[in-house]
């Protein structure tokens, strides 16, 4: 077992840059003690895909990333035959293609010695892995990331039950793979749509949500150590109370650090209304929102 203890896995990830909560590492504890999947819900920006990079990194396991989008088919994120390559093979080999059927006497004789050479054309030479594949086949244990998996359709979820299931995939031309290794998946959803029970029910389910502000204060303060208190504390404060207006994308943790960022790199130690104004555009994605927190700038200069 890699981690020992709960309080191991949190001095782990803060090694990584990762500040994470009990509750948080109870939950990656227990997966990796299991060999259980994860699935990671939670508003965008708030460290899901963070704390994957994190275990990797603490773990020191490669990385395997699959980015999912609508329409990603299994054959997009499993493999790929190289044709050009094989188109390219083909016509290198011409000449032993023709002492091959050199002897038969029908178009019928013929195709039925090719067929009997297509071992040769896929093969492991021609075949392009992707993630999953890549995950499965690494003789060392990975860290396999489904980023985003909502995005993807219903169909490719259920693809996805077979791999949590049992770890195997099949190629139709070269068979079952079974795993050397069983690698640590980590789902991240952002609540796009409603992902399935069946899913749900491999996997520990864990939600992110936006820190409490002591908590983003410090993760604020390990990105940015040389941040001056004062202007932290008014930057954390500001953002809790734009989250609590009627915006169409609340400012996320990652929001908060590149405001942080931008505010230093404007020379401000201490915030006021027109350093407010002036970096909405950092941490307001919609101008909807730009115009929400415009509007009530006096909330948070209280």
């Amino acid at each position: 077992m890699f981690f020992k203890s709960v309080e191991h896995v949190m001095e782990m990830l803060e090694s990584a840059n990762y500040i994470a909560s009990r509750e948080i590492a109870t939950v990656i504890f227990i997966a990796i003690s299991t060999d259980k999947p994860v699935l990671v819900e939670g508003p965008a920006g708030v460290g899901k895909t963070e704390l994957a990079k994190a275990l990797s990194k603490c773990m020191n396991r490669q990385l395997i990333r699959l980015q999912c989008y609508e329409g990603l088919d299994e054959a997009k994120a499993l493999y790929e035959w190289e044709y050009a390559k094989q188109l390219l093979y083909t016509q290198m080999v011409k000449d032993r293609i023709n002492i091959v059927i050199s002897n038969t006497t029908s178009l019928s004789d013929a195709v039925d010695k090719i067929a009997a050479q297509e071992d040769a054309f896929f093969s492991e030479r021609f075949i392009q892995p992707r993630p999953l594949l890549q995950a499965i086949s690494s003789p060392y244990p990975v860290v396999l990331l489904i980023d985003e998996v909502d995005k993807s359709d219903p169909e490719f979820e259920a693809f996805l039950l077979e791999l949590l299931s049992d770890f195997q995939v099949t190629i139709p031309e070269l068979g079952t793979r079974k795993p050397t290794t069983i690698p640590f998946v980590f789902l991240t959803s952002n609540n796009y749509r409603d992902m399935s029970d069946a899913l749900k029910r491999r996997c520990i389910h864990l939600y992110i949500d936006y820190p409490t502000p002591q908590r983003e204060k410090e993760i604020v303060q390990r990105k940015i150590p040389n941040i001056n208190e004062i202007l932290l504390d008014q930057i954390i404060t500001s953002i809790n109370k734009i989250r609590d207006m009627d915006l169409k994308k609340n400012p996320c943790v990652s929001e908060s650090i590149d405001w942080a960022r931008a505010l230093i790199a404007l020379g401000v130690s201490e915030l006021n209304e027109a350093h407010i104004r002036e970096t909405l555009n950092v941490i307001c994605k919609y101008q909807s929102d730009h115009q929400t927190v415009n509007h009530n700038l006096n909330k948070i200069l209280e």
